[in-house]
């Protein structure tokens, strides 16, 4: 019997398509890393486990954008789908390579020390800093595969 995906999406291109079995909730990070990512000034991100996700065409390339965490995007249109720590459970998908992102539920701003000062939005969600809260233990040590000015070195 096959699983009633409750939200889909993929790539710009189409190549590359996924589904979610579970609602996600998510977050707006701020970090250098996500910013760099994305090419804007914060990734929207959704979370679930990684067995209510799957992967239902094509192959995204995978890039280990540090010691602690990989990024998957399209080969051929390079949109930026999903974001993963290496030692967890979930998988964070990008909110604008859903293919409803008015469903995604977004409740916290994170790596807020990185925020550009100038990027009013969504204010009064609850705000962490990179390194506090959740996952302090994962991005102990961790080391930044981001190359250039500003790289994030752990």
């Amino acid at each position: 019997m096959s699983r009633q995906a409750v939200l889909t999406g993929g790539c710009q291109c189409g190549k590359v398509r996924y589904d979610l079995y579970a609602s996600p909730e998510g977050s707006f990070c701020h970090c250098r890393m996500c910013q760099r990512a994305t090419g804007g000034p914060f990734a929207a991100l959704t979370n679930v486990r990684k067995s209510d996700f799957a992967w239902t065409a094509g192959e995204p390339g995978v890039f280990a954008s540090s010691s602690a965490a990989t990024r998957a995007f399209c080969r051929d249109c390079g949109t930026p789908l999903t974001f993963t720590y290496n030692d967890t459970d979930g998988t964070n998908v990008t909110v604008g390579s859903l293919d409803e992102p008015e469903r995604a539920n977004l409740t916290t701003h994170y790596g807020v020390e990185s925020r550009l000062s100038w990027l009013k939005m969504c204010d009064g969600l609850p705000e962490e800093r990179t390194g506090e809260g959740d996952g302090d233990d994962m991005l102990s040590g961790m080391i930044s595969h981001q190359a250039g000015p500003g790289a994030v070195r752990g």
